[in-house]
């Protein structure tokens, strides 16, 4: 069926903020726009969803929002049926708890159902912490592979980093992963005790907002140079060139 005589609603993947940060300082109009053209959402959190759609667009009536939750307590058999506002002409926005829906974020399954449905999906310009992190690494942009959350036995995790280590090496491509806020200095002190003195590590912490750190320096330097990470969200970036 051709597009333009398709009856279903849309599905907008709505950015939303990484931190306390005015909206329009990261997001452009388009995002404002589109919140305001919906009233069903899936969401991961419906109390912090509810406040950033508050902060983006201050007039929307939020008694007439109707969302839905894609977390750890969902049911995804529950799934398909978030889309019914979409079978019947209605338009829904995705927005993920931090960053960019669908990118290390549990709404790619939605997106997934929406494609299998003939639903349009439509990507809206907007932060990743994951992709700004790598633009501002100075690394390999050719060639780059996310590799998720790195392993919480610490011996799977010390093993997964020499491996990504040695892939960079072999292949000269970067490598991005990340950790739960609260062992990110224990992945840091693994980081500098594993990995070869020349290896370049990028860390990229608290994107976008006031705080934000971000620096890329052999792991020689990092050894004298500890950032401050405890419970801060922050990506981190292997490359051997």
């Amino acid at each position: 069926m051709e597009e333009s005589n398709n009856p279903k609603g849309k599905l907008y993947l709505i950015p939303s903020l990484m931190g306390e940060i005015e909206p329009l300082e990261v997001l452009p109009l388009s995002v404002k726009k589109v919140i305001d053209l919906c009233d069903h959402f899936i969401v991961e959190n419906e109390k912090s969803a509810r406040a950033f759609i508050k902060r983006v667009l201050p007039s929307k009536h939020q008694p007439d929002l109707v969302l839905y939750t894609t977390n750890k307590f969902s049911d995804p058999a529950d799934y398909p049926s978030y889309l019914e506002a979409a079978r019947n002409g209605e338009h829904i926005g995705l927005i993920s708890e931090a960053g960019a829906p669908g990118i290390a974020d549990p709404g790619a399954e939605i997106i997934s159902l929406a494609h299998n449905e003939g639903i349009r999906v439509v990507p809206l310009v907007g932060p990743s912490s994951i992709f700004m992190a790598m633009m501002a690494s100075g690394m390999n942009g050719q060639s780059f592979a996310f590799n998720g959350y790195l392993p919480i036995d610490n011996q799977e995790r010390k093993k997964q980093i020499k491996n990504l280590e040695n892939l960079s090496r072999k292949t000269g491509q970067s490598q991005i992963f990340m950790e739960t806020p609260y062992r990110n200095d224990k992945l840091m002190k693994d980081l500098i005790s594993i990995c070869h003195p020349d290896t370049r590590l990028c860390v990229a912490r608290e994107v976008t907002t006031l705080e934000e750190y971000i620096r890329t320096q052999p792991i020689s330097w990092w050894k004298n140079n500890l950032p401050e990470l405890e419970k801060r969200p922050a990506i981190f970036i292997l490359s051997v060139e």
